[in-house]
């Protein structure tokens, strides 16, 4: 129960970085067209849980409940395309290249269709 506290908490912080750093992004972009709030939280998720992600790998001396807490809290709020991102180099590195391909190919084609059928009944 305990390490479902801190996923929680550090939910909490993400989102609200999330929701920061979108708005401040898009002040910054004067309102344009595109989603470059979305892109750069997006971004900046991927680097943030590559670089912990990689830190965190094979250090044994930091708690699970941190790990929890940065890994699948903060950066789960944050942004869930970090997950994708840091689960796809994984496939990766582990010499599935052809799965990490597929995970590629089914979270954009199967979230897209996803939102639009899902725009779709909600209208």
């Amino acid at each position: 129960m305990l390490n479902a506290f801190f996923v929680g908490l550090g939910g909490f912080v993400g989102s609200i970085g999330r929701y920061l750093l979108i708005n401040f992004s898009k002040r910054l972009s004067a309102g344009h067209w595109f989603p470059i709030g979305t892109l750069t939280v997006n971004i900046a998720g991927c680097f943030l849980i590559g670089i912990l992600g990689g830190y965190l790998q094979d250090r044994s001396d930091i708690a699970e409940h941190w790990r929890l807490f940065v890994i699948v809290g903060v950066l789960g709020g944050f942004t869930t395309f970090s997950t994708f991102g840091h689960e796809t180099v994984h496939l990766v590195k582990s010499t599935q290249s052809l799965g990490a391909l597929l995970n590629i190919i089914l979270h954009v084609s199967l979230c897209l269709f996803a939102a639009w059928w899902g725009h779709h009944l909600g209208r």
